[in-house]
């Protein structure tokens, strides 16, 4: 199955390039600068596309991006600290952010005759991020193939999309993805915060799947205190 991944240079989505190029045919990565504060994701892709030898490619949609206010990626908002599945981490959402890069890569895809576009989306994205669910990937593939019929057959490939973080954690190592050669920090600075809800997502998974986190954080013992007794029902 000759793939694209969607790339952001982050941990869900570096994995996910390794077991595509372990287990299908990767053909490139793709990755979208959308404004984000955080754009040294981006410099962590096109080290992942180089160490698996294929193409990198940076879609410039910041002119969108613009134009999608109200999200503490894009405006001069505070990056919340806290758990992942917390109402403030709202703040967080890029409105309509997968639906607009999914299409844009299936338009990629069907002119380079992929069959499958990869996005590394996760049960944990449930809570806040709608265009992350089961229903969203099952109803925009369905709108795909109307979109592309009779000129390509591309297929929406998310393994992880009924998975936690944890899961990817583990998969990554069975593939030897080089965690410390990805960026997940929402604030962008020289080292992972490890207070805002990707930072403390990221080491609670390190801690549950066993594996011992590679990440240097500011504040290493911060998810501690914020998974401790945090119970959320996820968002099928």
């Amino acid at each position: 199955m000759k793939t694209i991944v969607i790339c952001s240079g982050g941990l869900d989505s570096v994995s996910l390039a390794h077991k595509v190029a372990a287990e299908h045919t990767l053909t490139a990565l793709l990755s979208f600068d959308y404004g984000q504060r955080h754009k040294k994701e981006l410099d962590f892709a096109a080290a992942c596309a180089a160490r698996l030898n294929v193409p990198h490619h940076i879609i410039d949609i910041s002119a969108i991006g613009a134009h999608l206010t109200g999200s503490a990626l894009t405006d001069d908002i505070a990056v919340p600290d806290g758990h992942y599945a917390e109402e403030t981490m709202k703040a967080t959402v890029v409105p309509n952010r997968n639906a607009i890069m999914l299409a844009i890569a299936f338009g990629v895809a069907a002119a380079q005759k992929a069959d499958a576009v990869a996005t590394a989306v996760h049960g944990g994205d449930h809570f806040i991020y709608p265009d992350c669910r089961p229903g969203f990937i099952d109803a925009f593939q369905a709108m795909q193939n109307h979109a592309t019929e009779g000129y390509a057959a591309v297929t929406l490939y998310a393994p992880y999309v009924n998975g936690s973080k944890a899961d990817i954690v583990t998969d990554g190592a069975r593939h030897g993805t080089p965690f410390a050669e990805t960026w997940s920090c929402y604030k962008g600075g020289m080292r992972h915060c490890g207070r805002c809800g990707t930072c403390v997502e990221r080491r609670e998974a390190f801690h549950l799947a066993g594996i011992a986190d590679p990440t240097d954080y500011e504040d290493a013992d911060f998810w501690v205190s914020a998974t401790g007794g945090f119970v959320a029902t996820e968002v099928k």
